[in-house]
């Protein structure tokens, strides 16, 4: 099983015996916080929604997850996630199925999908593989899989001898994981990828900042050893070991 990466998403593909496209942390309706905090920008959904359909067209899957985080405001909905989120979904099932593994955002969404679409919080187990946001302890049967997961944000920082040659692009970090602190460990290794947000502003972390931090449990069970770091077009960046420090920490 090799993934194949859209840089235009950015969006993952999975394929065994079902093709499922991934995608992270779109924030739908971000719009309306920014407002509440000053900042006024025009809804971006639209725009927003042709990129993903454009994906969805392109990659052709059986199913569309989205790891969380498929709306923003917390710890309700907004006026404007109200009345674009049913246009939203509307047109994503009309071209592929829809399953949404929920993130911390997305209280009150459950009201807008259909049977069948909301995965558990602690993720699930589709097609051999494991999906879920990432801000919880994984069900212990996604152990000893590869799973996906997003709200960490992951964005890559590449550093030369003279200072920075590329800074913030949404990138993939990919390692094992230690889960012996939830429980019993599966006979096979547990790697997880770490899957950019969607939305085109979110910024990120840096991956070499996310290992060991307090963001989530999954953050803290990364062994670093094993990591791998990708562009969002799948490029191949380095093994997380050597990946060049800031020159300016600490300075």
């Amino acid at each position: 099983m090799q993934p194949e990466f859209y840089a235009e998403g950015p969006a993952v593909l999975i394929e065994r015996q079902e093709r499922s496209l991934i995608i992270a942390d779109p924030h739908f309706g971000v719009e309306a916080d920014l407002h509440r905090h000053g900042l006024h920008f025009q809804s971006a959904t639209d725009s927003r929604l042709a990129r993903l359909l454009a994906v969805i067209e392109q990659a052709d899957p059986d199913y569309l997850i989205v790891l969380g985080d498929l709306k923003h405001m917390i710890p309700y909905v907004t006026y404007q996630e109200r009345t674009e989120m049913p246009e939203v979904l509307r047109k994503i099932r009309r071209e592929t199925e829809f399953r949404l593994a929920p993130g911390n955002h997305d209280t009150g969404l459950e009201h807008y999908l259909e049977k069948g679409e909301l995965l558990p919080m602690n993720g699930a187990l589709i097609d051999g593989t494991g999906y879920f946001h990432g801000h919880t302890i994984p069900d212990p049967a996604l152990l000893g899989h590869l799973i996906l997961c997003g709200h960490h944000h992951p964005v890559v920082n590449i550093y030369d001898t003279v200072g920075c040659a590329l800074r913030g692009t949404p990138g993939y970090l990919l390692a094992e994981i230690d889960p012996s602190v939830w429980g019993p460990v599966p006979a096979d290794p547990t790697r997880v990828l770490l899957v950019p947000a969607f939305y085109e502003l979110a910024g990120g972390m840096d991956v070499r900042l996310i290992p060991g931090n307090k963001i989530s449990p999954i953050a803290k069970a990364i062994l670093t050893e094993t990591g791998e770091v990708f562009l969002k077009d799948g490029t191949y960046v380095a093994p997380f070991t050597e990946l060049r420090p800031d020159p300016l920490e600490g300075v």
